[in-house]
């Protein structure tokens, strides 16, 4: 049978607008009268006469609510429905129950009040984030001890892939920007000094400096950018392709398989890398004081030997777990916290990265000023 075309009417009756359906009102016919419908000018209190309708679906339904809303200004009240159809009532009830509301436009303050609001909400962003953080890092710490007690339950493999791949991948960056830091960290050194008559103390300038912060810092901020940024896009991945509500339902937990094998691997990789920057800062400056003062590699470790004592040196690399620790929970915390779309993965890429350089900012300078007091 084919189907008549979708037309109303708009009478009055009693002083009550009235829309009158005429034909059949379906997903294939209704194109024609959207059109018209959307220039009506209905009053609140109109009423849908449905005694001449033929067909009905839910696309001709909504179309019929959604004029009606306007004429009620979007109140979601019962339709007057006048006249008999075998199931007009029920979809039209159906679709009517089934709209949503508009959203409303937000509200846009400005001046003082505006700005006002800006920094409440980032406040309280940053409050939420930092409970988060440490409730993660709490877990993760959970974690790591119920592996310690149940060796066997930890992923070797896992462990040494992310060994090489964010660790021993990273130290040939590491090391150059390192000896380029030490190189320039001697080149001033020996200008500002010399001008005292202070040059060779520009052994202990670079030793002390590479030695106990920027060794250090030169590789929490490189594995910051670099392998943060993994982590977290790697891992959000995971998240946004549903693998990991998989592993959850075969029984594999993504704090065990995920966060512990990369949390072991920074431990033990991030002094290794902290280590060989300190070492490439010392040659760098070593060149330096060898080609511009004449001070030979044997006087500059001997001055090294007998002027820096060890301290120094621990104290750098005493700071290497914890920035390792810190940085790779903030990465994979902010992985699994990526959202089912793209802009969600890149919004958290960059977090992962921002927070990591402002933690290690952050805990080299309280590191600093815990051991000045200590005298170490």
């Amino acid at each position: 049978m084919p189907e008549a075309a979708a037309a109303f009417d708009l009478v009055e009756n009693d002083r009550t607008p009235v829309l009158a359906l005429r034909g059949d009102w379906t997903v294939d016919t209704i194109a024609s009268v959207e059109a018209d419908l959307r220039a009506l000018d209905l009053k609140s209190g109109s009423a849908v006469d449905v005694a001449r309708l033929g067909r009905m679906d839910m696309a001709g339904a909504y179309l019929v609510v959604r004029t009606m809303s306007a004429a009620h200004a979007g109140e979601q009240s019962e339709l007057d429905i006048r006249g008999e159809h075998a199931n007009a009532r029920r979809l039209l009830d159906a679709a009517r129950k089934a709209a949503t509301e508009p959203a409303p436009l937000p509200e846009h303050l400005h001046g003082w009040r505006g700005l006002l609001e800006r920094i409440g909400r980032a406040v309280a962003a940053i409050g939420e984030e930092l409970i988060e953080s440490i409730s993660f890092f709490g877990q993760t710490l959970a974690t790591l001890a119920g592996l310690a007690a149940n060796p066997r339950r930890i992923r070797a493999v896992s462990i040494v892939h992310v060994m090489e791949e964010a660790g021993l991948n990273a130290l040939p960056i590491v090391v150059l920007l390192a000896f380029f830091i030490g190189l320039v960290i001697a080149y001033l050194g020996a200008r500002i000094l010399g001008d005292f008559g202070a040059s060779v103390f520009t052994v202990e300038l670079v030793a002390f400096s590479m030695m106990r912060e920027f060794g250090v810092v030169i590789t929490a901020v490189l594995l910051a950018g670099r392998t943060n940024s993994a982590f977290t896009a790697e891992i959000g991945a995971m998240k946004m392709r549903q693998e990991i509500d998989a592993m959850r339902t075969m029984g594999i937990q993504p704090m065990e398989s995920l966060v512990a094998p990369r949390v072991v691997a920074m431990l033990i990789m991030t002094p290794l890398l902290t280590f060989g920057a300190i070492m490439a800062g010392l040659l760098g400056g070593l060149l330096v004081c060898w080609s511009d003062l004449g001070i030979s590699p044997v006087m500059f470790f001997s001055r090294i030997a007998d002027e820096i004592p060890a301290r120094h040196f621990w104290v750098g690399m005493v700071k290497a777990p914890v920035f390792a620790l810190v940085l790779t929970v903030i990465a994979c915390k902010q992985g699994l916290s990526v959202g089912g779309d793209v802009n969600s993965l890149g919004r958290h890429v960059t977090s992962s990265v921002v927070q990591a350089i402002f933690m290690i900012i952050l805990l080299d300078a309280l590191f600093a000023i815990w051991f000045l007091e200590m005298d170490l």
